[in-house]
């Protein structure tokens, strides 16, 4: 998809710009490629900055209930400081690496309706205007479509996917915001748990992989959140059973009452003690576990893509994710950082 927008707070005959990414999706931490093209306009102008910024639509939870917002949550400068003359065309070329924690948009190609994109911004002669928003496609890194793809063998559903603006304590997050990917119980959970959410949150040398099961209340207790904590190396998924793996930590995870360990909240979000004795902590191991490798995991394999291929994305939610790239950007500034 390929947007232009004439700059209106330059006023008629001002330049335009045209931002065309590579085609494909990139994994986090890759690169991010394309071409910015610029059509002058009437007169001459010096171009003082050209701008791309990674814009997420996050949602925000308050007392008073939920706001959604754009948060712009990382900036690469193309180009600046140039002469564009009247009526010329030129083409800049621009790469950078997409960050580490970037939430992912897709699984096995089908979309998991966020809404992620680059944005132009264009400096001109003291006024600068914010072009329209290309989406860009985020596929999972190898570990993240490796615990997705055990989960959805385990029996899992694919519920959502959002982004929440907050931090998760006891991690080494960076953006100002995570992604929920939201889980429908298998059903030997069932009876124990709403549903399941898991937050990757990558780096360098691995992921962070938060686990949270919406625990079901009995008729004398009111049911609570817990959260599991887990480290992943890059390089673990040839040799690690990712079925037995992921199955204990979600054995682990739902065995926690409420008595195993005091709560607290932290950054808005429940967290339970996760037994070593230091409250705040979640349960932790080091995902290091050898066993027999998976393979490579094949594009539309079952489990969690039945549910996307299968439209258990809502389609209001595929509607907002067009409204958001279509140019709907009222409410820009709610929960706006960076």
């Amino acid at each position: 998809m390929v947007f232009k927008r004439l700059l209106g707070s330059l006023g008629v005959g001002g330049p335009s710009v045209d931002t065309v990414l590579d085609p494909g999706a990139v994994a986090p931490g890759g690169v991010v490629a394309g071409q910015v093209h610029l059509q002058g306009g009437n007169a001459d102008f010096t171009i003082e900055h050209v701008t791309l910024e990674l814009v997420a639509r996050v949602e925000a939870e308050y007392d008073e209930g939920e706001a959604e917002g754009m948060v712009a949550f990382h900036q690469h400068v193309v180009a600046g400081g140039f002469r564009l003359a009247e009526g010329e065309h030129c083409s800049v070329p621009f790469s950078f690496t997409l960050p580490w924690e970037t939430p992912i948009t897709e699984l096995y190609g089908q979309g998991l309706g966020i809404a992620l994109g680059v944005r132009t911004e264009l400096g001109v002669a003291g006024a600068k205007d914010k072009g329209d928003l290309d989406p860009l496609a985020v596929r999972p890194l190898p570990a993240q479509e490796a615990i997705l793809e055990a989960l959805g063998q385990l029996g899992f559903g694919f519920k959502s996917a959002d982004l929440e603006l907050g931090r998760i304590g006891v991690t080494g997050q960076q953006l100002p915001f995570y992604q929920e990917i939201e889980l429908s119980p298998a059903p030997q959970y069932a009876h124990q748990v709403n549903e399941i959410e898991v937050t990757f949150l990558a780096g360098p040398a691995g992921l962070e992989v938060v686990l949270e099961a919406d625990k079901r209340g009995g008729f004398f207790s009111e049911g609570h959140d817990t959260l599991n904590h887990y480290t992943v190396g890059h390089h673990d998924t040839d040799h690690t059973d990712w079925n037995a793996e992921v199955d204990g930590w979600i054995r682990r995870l739902v065995e926690h009452r409420a008595s195993h360990g005091s709560y607290g909240h932290a950054g808005g979000a429940l967290f339970a003690q996760g037994g070593h004795g230091h409250k705040g902590e979640y349960g932790h191991g080091d995902g290091h576990h050898s066993g027999p490798g998976m393979g490579t995991v094949a594009a539309g394999a079952a489990g969690l893509a039945v549910g996307v291929v299968g439209g258990m994305v809502a389609a209001e939610v595929v509607d907002e994710v067009g409204d958001f790239f279509e140019g709907g950007e009222e409410g820009e500034g709610e929960g706006d950082e960076g």
